[in-house]
């Protein structure tokens, strides 16, 4: 009875450590209380690749759509862990929604990121998307990723240092790359909370990928 409560605990240890280290949400919270900012570029080939046959997807993975990095979302962070779903907020308006156009790529994806993430920001939908421009317009993408035409493995590190040869001010400690299955998803940068600058974030760090190379798939 004991050894299987110890087994029972130290698996439950376990499972929380992993939790702890790609971070964990708390639904709810005080809106525009936070830490900082993560912006989340997502690689668009290889999210379709694994993901893409959901139908809200439908616009971004559309054959012929050519898509590299779009944004996933602007979140807000605590040091530790981040907030989401603060509240019902206000319905984006149809001239809020005009801010994210051409932000993210489909209409159905920034709502749900209003909803979970923008409300925690604060700011009211029209603001929110407009920083989730600002941000965005703030990332260099690295050359070898804006122009890649064909698949083509790389490390965590070394795709980290053609983000930060490409943004000044930028470090490796200030990001993470996400992985699949082999395949690149998406890349995380921790931005200032009044998006100014770059700025590091261990945890966010900590919880990237692991494995020791991975693909990134060409727009088909």
């Amino acid at each position: 009875m004991l050894r299987h409560l110890i087994s029972a605990t130290l698996a439950w240890l376990c499972l929380a450590g992993a939790a702890q280290a790609q971070g964990f949400g708390q639904r709810g919270g005080t809106p525009g209380d936070f830490d900082f900012y993560v912006l989340a570029l997502s690689w668009s080939p290889g999210f379709c690749a694994l993901d893409g046959d959901r139908g809200r997807n439908r616009e971004q993975c559309a054959d012929g759509a050519g898509l590299r990095f779009v944004v996933h979302g602007l979140w807000p962070q605590y040091e530790r862990g981040y907030p989401s779903d603060c509240g019902p907020g206000r319905a984006p308006s149809r001239m809020a929604m005009s801010e994210a156009e051409g932000v993210f790529p489909s209409e159905g994806l920034a709502r749900y990121e209003w909803r979970k993430h923008g409300t925690c920001s604060g700011s009211a939908p029209a603001d929110y998307f407009r920083d989730v421009r600002r941000a965005r317009d703030k990332v260099a993408i690295p050359p070898a990723l804006a122009q890649s035409e064909r698949d083509r493995s790389w490390t965590v590190l070394d795709l980290e240092r053609a983000f930060v040869a490409a943004n000044p001010g930028l470090r490796t400690d200030m990001m993470s790359v996400a992985c699949k299955r082999g395949v690149l998803q998406e890349v995380r940068i921790c931005l200032d909370k009044d998006l100014r600058g770059f700025r590091s974030c261990p945890q966010v760090d900590r919880s990237g990928c692991r494995a020791r190379d991975f693909t990134v798939v060409a727009p088909r």
